[in-house]
């Protein structure tokens, strides 16, 4: 016979929702300036209110050979799922990358006309990049816009907004990669709710 103790911590268990069980790698609700994993560059980041935001320079633009401002996670990973919310006005791009120590691995680059996914083979050094997938898929100005991205072996499964998941597939993707980044080009951009789960 269970105990009252017993029966309670098992009622107390169930009602818990799946999600709390997660193991998180990372979690980065930015309510401080400075989290030892993330590198927030190319711009004045300013974080308050669980966001953090930026608006690009334009002259660190130009000095950072056209590239905008970023957000760098540094984790050492190769199947993970990343959830974030952000909100653009002005953007031309919103860029997701999962990095190797050298190069990129995975991306996907946003912009109000769609979506472009794309793979960096490492086998094809003459190649910077190639096209994956092209999806209509975009964000509307001032909204903010959920992502979650599962990079599995070869897979990455994408979901944007209210979007249907899409999973593409590269062989390069289950390169073990060393960092995670959001960046965006022009404009204003907020990033929220960061967390990496295995």
């Amino acid at each position: 016979m269970k105990t009252p103790l017993a029966l309670l911590t098992l009622l107390v268990c169930l009602s818990l929702p799946v999600s709390a069980a997660e193991t998180v790698l990372l979690k980065d609700d930015f309510s401080n300036a400075k989290l030892p994993q993330r590198r927030a560059m190319r711009g004045d980041w300013k974080f308050a209110n669980g966001t953090a935001t930026c608006t690009q320079d334009d002259a660190l633009y130009r000095q950072f050979k056209d590239h905008g401002p970023i957000l760098f996670y540094d984790l050492a990973h190769t199947n993970v799922t990343v959830r974030f919310s952000f909100k653009a006005e002005g953007a031309k791009t919103v860029v997701f990358t999962a990095n190797a120590e050298k190069g990129h691995v995975f991306r996907f680059v946003m912009s109000p006309s769609g979506t472009s996914v794309r793979a960096f083979p490492p086998d094809q050094p003459d190649t910077k990049s190639i096209a994956v997938a092209t999806e209509k898929t975009t964000f509307k100005p001032g909204e903010w816009t959920p992502v979650e991205v599962k990079l599995s072996g070869p897979k990455a499964t994408v979901k944007i907004g209210d979007a249907p998941a899409k999973t593409f597939e590269h062989a390069s993707y289950a390169r073990p990669k060393a960092n995670l980044s959001v960046g965006f080009a022009f404009g204003t951009v907020s990033v929220k709710d960061f967390l990496v789960t295995p």
